[in-house]
Formats: C-alpha cells, sequence, structure tokens
C-alpha cells in the first residue's frame, strides 16, 4: 500500500508518545511504517522537515471557532488555551515547537488569527507581530514546563527529600514558590499569565510612537 505524507505524519506522533522526542528517529518511524528509509525520504528530506510536518498537524484544531465578533482578549485567550492543550495532547509536543519556525498552513493560520487579535486591541503591525512570538512563546514555555512538572518525583517537588528539604530551609522565598507550582494549579497558572500579557497589552499606548512607553 502507498504512504502518503498524512500516514506518516499520523505514525510520527503514534511513536512520539511512545518514545518521545529523542527517540523519534526516521529510521525507527520507517520501521513503524513498514517501509524502506528512501521511501520515507521522499516525503520528507529530515528530521527537521518531519517535526515541521508534526507540528503543522498538532495545530489542525487551534482557532477553528474563532469569530471576530467576539472580544479580542476572549479570542485571544481561548486561542492560547487550544495551543496549550494542543502541545499537551502528545508526549513532548512542546518540545516539537520549541526553538522552531515551521511555515505550514496552520501555523500561519494560527499566527494570522492571533495577529488579527492584537491589531483589533488597537496595535501597529510592529507591535502586533512581536506580540504574537511572545504569546507563542509563553505557551510553549508553559506547556514544556507543565509536562517536566509532572514527572516530578512529588517527595522532591514538594520538599519531603532530606536534600531537597535542606535546601528548601535556606532558601524560604523560593520555597514558597515552589510549593506554589502544582500540576493541580496549572489551569489557573496559566490563565493569571495571560491575564498578566492581556494587561500589559491592554495598558499600551495607542499611538505608534512607543519610545515613550520605554520601546525601541
Amino acid at each position: 500500500m502507498k504512504i502518503v505524507k498524512e500516514d506518516v505524519v499520523t505514525k510520527a506522533l503514534e511513536l512520539l508518545d511512545e518514545v518521545g522526542l529523542e527517540g523519534l528517529t526516521m529510521r525507527n518511524l520507517a520501521d513503524a511504517l513498514k517501509i524502506q528509509a528512501p521511501s520515507l525520504y521522499w516525503h520528507f528530506a529530515n528530521k527537521s522537515a518531519l517535526l515541521d510536518g508534526m507540528a503543522d498537524a498538532l495545530l489542525e484544531h487551534v482557532g477553528r471557532g474563532v469569530s471576530r465578533g467576539e472580544q479580542w482578549e476572549d479570542r485571544l485567550c481561548r486561542i492560547a488555551g487550544e495551543l496549550r492543550q494542543a502541545l499537551l495532547s502528545r508526549r513532548d509536543a512542546s518540545r516539537v515547537f520549541a526553538g522552531t519556525y515551521p511555515i505550514s498552513e496552520n501555523i500561519l493560520r494560527v499566527g494570522s488569527l492571533i495577529h488579527e487579535c492584537l491589531l483589533d486591541a488597537g496595535m501597529d503591525d510592529r507591535r502586533a507581530s512581536w506580540s504574537v512570538f511572545i504569546l507563542s512563546h509563553y505557551v510553549i514555555g508553559f506547556s514544556i514546563e507543565e509536562q517536566a512538572l509532572a514527572n516530578v518525583p512529588d517527595e522532591i517537588r514538594q520538599g519531603r527529600d532530606l536534600e531537597a528539604d535542606e535546601l528548601l530551609a535556606r532558601f524560604p522565598s523560593a520555597t514558597v514558590s515552589v510549593r506554589g507550582v502544582t500540576p493541580e494549579n496549572a489551569d489557573e497558572r496559566f490563565a493569571f499569565g495571560l491575564q498578566i500579557l492581556v494587561l500589559g497589552w491592554k495598558a499600551l499606548p495607542l499611538s505608534q510612537d512607543s519610545s515613550k512607553a520605554g520601546f525601541r
């Protein structure tokens, strides 16, 4: 049976769940598809190109129900929330995005939706384009840490490990932060971060002369 590009991406995402980003190689993907490596390289020249295809597929459903009739901040928060859920839907999915800038249909579609929200907030194109990446980096970074935190043993995270307990006793302010960040309050923390970003954007002057606000 002929393998099409969509089949490759689907199997790659399944394999990502099984072996993680480090374990995902072109060789074991070809084996999982029961094809020879040259057939795989016909669709994706290398692992970087494969990751771009996987990133695009992960965003397939993000922002589909967004209406420009809604308030810009409501749309923005909804898109950010859907992006986060997409990145949490697969093991290491956030790391697939981190440090890469794929140019593909869904990536550009979601980026355009975010950009439109920020234009509706009164920004010029320059600040809106920066803000698209600021929001994306926040969601990607939060999702990476969220998945990592879920794998930290409770005794370490809560300071019940003797060595960790000794260190935490030396830095009481940091201890409050460590114990205040748990997998259980991830939704609340994520919403709080979005609120800070939205409030910051609302506080920006509408003038394109941003030098008075500390911009260059």
